[in-house]
Parts: C-alpha cells; structure tokens; sequence
C-alpha cells in the first residue's frame, strides 16, 4: 500500500491510495504529456535578435540633408594619402548630399603621409577638407620625447595640419619599455600641448572609453550586447586603470594647460551625465566638446540634452566618427525635428528609441559651423552663412 499526498486538499489529513507505485507513476507522466503542444514549442531568442516593430503612429520628418552647412569635426579617412581624384571626389558627392562643407580628417598622420593627404585631398577641394595631425608615440623612450614631437608638429603644420588628433592609445595602451603606463598629464609630453598653444590650433582627444566597458558584463549592463559582440572593448579592472582615473588625468591635462584648445571627443563619454559635463565645461574654459556616435545618449533625454546644448552652444561641435552618410541622418532629425521614438542606426549602442530636440537655429548654427570656424585656423569662411 502507498500513502499519497495527491490532490490533498489538508496537509494534515493524508489520503491512504491503494493504487501501486508504478500505477501513480504512470499517471504522472500521462499528465505531463498532456500539456499542450503549443506550450512546449514557444519560440526562445536572445535579446541579439529581438527587433520588435513598432505599432506607434506618429509625425515623422526623417531629414536627409543639414538645415546649414555643416563641419564634421570628427571623420577619419585613413586612405587620404593614397585617394586618387575619383575617390575624393565621391567623398565630395557624398559631403554636397548632406549639406557638409567641411569634413575634418583626424587620421592625417605626420612626415610625408600628412603632406600626401593634404596634397590628394585638399590640393583637389580647397576648403573642403582639414587635415589634423597625429603623434607617432612609439618613441617615447627616447631621449626628448616631447621637444621631438613637437618640433615634428610645427613641421607638420607648415605642410598644411590644422590642428592635432590623440587617440585613446595615450593613457590606454602606450606603455614604455619598462611595462609602465604612459599617463594622459605626463609632463613629458608638455612641449606638444605648449606647441598647440603657440601655433594656435586646437587639440582633439579621445581618452579612455564610455564607463559600462569597465563594470561587470552581466544583466545589468546597458552595453551588453555591444561588449559581447566585441569582446576586447571589456576594461576589466585587472588590466586597465578605471574609468575615473583615466579621465581623471584628461581632466588635469587640461587644467595644466588653459591657453591650449581642446576638443574633449565623444561629449568626454558623459553623455549620460550633462550635468558633471557642463560643471567640467564650467571649471575649463579652453575646453569645447563634440558629439561623435554618442547621439543616442542625447537621444534618450531630449528636454535635458537639449537645455545643455542652448546654454553650451558656443562649445559643442558637430562630429560623426565613422563614415556612413546615412546615418547622419539621424543627427539630423535628432537636432532639428521635434519627432518621437524613432530608431538610431546602431543597435549594440542603444536599446531605446530616441527623441528630437528641435533646437533653435542658432544653436543647430553654432554647433554646426560657428564654434568650428572659431576655433579651427584657416577655414572657409564663405562656405557658411555670416
């Protein structure tokens, strides 16, 4: 005999079953089977390819070409010394679609590389592109390290640099020989930054990475999707300085040197926090900002973002970061449209739909084309609006 709790309706109260073991098993089982078909076979999907459409119905104005012309501060072109006249030619197709007057080439590199990029593309479209330099940091170990580079600067900018370009290299991954890190403030490096000043032109430079590449890769990530597509973007803390350090010493660079311009790349990664950004931006006068592939945070906070970019108007510039023209669109619509919930290009950095800030026209002015004429020797001015 088998005592069985099935379908007791008081724990204290058993229910003696006569049924054998066997018999009850098999009753189990008939019960199991017997949950629908339709139950067992719901579809499973990670959230890599979950794409739900929307059945929102709203105005949309999708905007294909900038109200005014615009500069791209932030473009790279790394085959610019090798264009031929076909090439750049279609970049100026592409530029005359969209309303870009200026693209700005950070990738012009130094020596003879810059002089062939001047010569193929603004020996070809005068005005229409600038060339900024780059430092060759694999020589630090060698004696005047900084008086050599930047004596190479002052070279490079007779041969037609406008400005200067680090990448996240310095304070990332330039190391000496020894293993130690080179800091973003090392004074070593003080004669570039005082040579920027002397000429005149301004210094773009991106350091570090957005914070959630340094915390946990788990659930709670808002850059999952894009540190488990790319892998080698994770910072963990065992191989790289946090995120506070590392920005940190962007900071003091750019304490340590007030009469040097600098251009603090992709919203200096505080796009999520405009706040700390315009109190930076308030601290550090030299200090201006721009917006490549860090749309989506603006995006997401369109009343705040769009206060911050009135009352920091004359600070912010227009840059894209990669090249595809049709995702300037987005730009765009973002800045100019009041339209809601329409998607941005690039899934593994946002997975929220955006806003428009319909900003006004003299702050689209400024940070389209003003701030960069300000700022940036030797431009066209005739190619813009007074």
């Amino acid at each position: 005999m088998l005592v069985s709790y099935i379908g007791v309706r008081s724990p204290q109260i058993p229910i003696r079953c006569t049924m054998p073991y066997k018999v009850i098993s098999f009753i189990l089982v008939v019960l199991c089977l017997s949950v629908p078909l339709h139950a067992q076979d719901e579809p499973t999907m990670g959230v890599e390819e979950y794409e739900p459409k929307s059945t929102l119905v709203v105005p949309e104005n999708p905007i294909t070409r900038a109200k005014y012309p615009f500069v791209d501060v932030h473009a790279h072109q790394r085959r610019g010394s090798s264009m031929n006249a076909g090439q750049v030619q279609n970049l100026i197709d592409e530029m005359d679609k969209m309303n870009m007057a200026v693209m700005v080439n950070l990738s012009g590199g130094s020596g003879e590389r810059l002089i062939n990029g001047v010569k193929n593309m603004n020996g070809r479209h005068p005005g229409r592109f600038i060339q900024f330099a780059n430092i060759d940091f694999s020589k630090i170990d060698e004696p005047n390290f900084g008086e050599n580079a930047a004596a190479q600067l002052e070279e490079d900018v007779k041969n037609g640099a406008q400005g200067l370009k680090i990448f996240k290299n310095l304070g990332m991954f330039t190391n000496f020989t020894n293993g130690e890190r080179m800091k973003t403030d090392d004074p070593m490096l003080d004669p570039i930054w005082a040579k920027c000043a002397e000429l005149g032109i301004p210094v773009l430079i991106h350091t570090g990475e957005p914070s959630p590449f340094y915390e946990p890769h788990d659930k709670y990530n808002e850059r999952w999707l894009e540190l488990k597509q790319f892998a080698n973007r994770k910072r963990p803390p065992e191989e790289f300085p946090t995120w506070e350090v590392q920005m940190g010493e962007q900071h003091n660079l750019f304490r340590n040197h007030p009469n040097t311009i600098f251009i603090n790349a992709h919203l200096g990664w505080l796009g999520n926090n405009l706040d700390r950004l315009g109190a930076l931006m308030d601290e550090l006068p030299n200090m201006y900002t721009e917006l490549g592939a860090v749309l989506a945070e603006l995006g997401r906070q369109p009343k705040h973002a769009r206060a911050f970019l009135i009352k920091y108007q004359d600070r912010v510039l227009m840059g894209k970061d990669s090249w595809n023209p049709e995702e300037y669109h987005v730009y765009f619509r973002t800045f100019e449209t009041g339209d809601e919930y329409f998607s941005y290009y690039r899934k593994r950095h946002a997975h929220w739909k955006l806003y428009g800030l319909d900003l006004p026209d003299e702050t689209l002015k400024h940070i389209y084309y003003k701030n960069a004429l300000r700022i940036i020797p030797g431009m066209d001015s005739s190619l813009f609006p007074d």
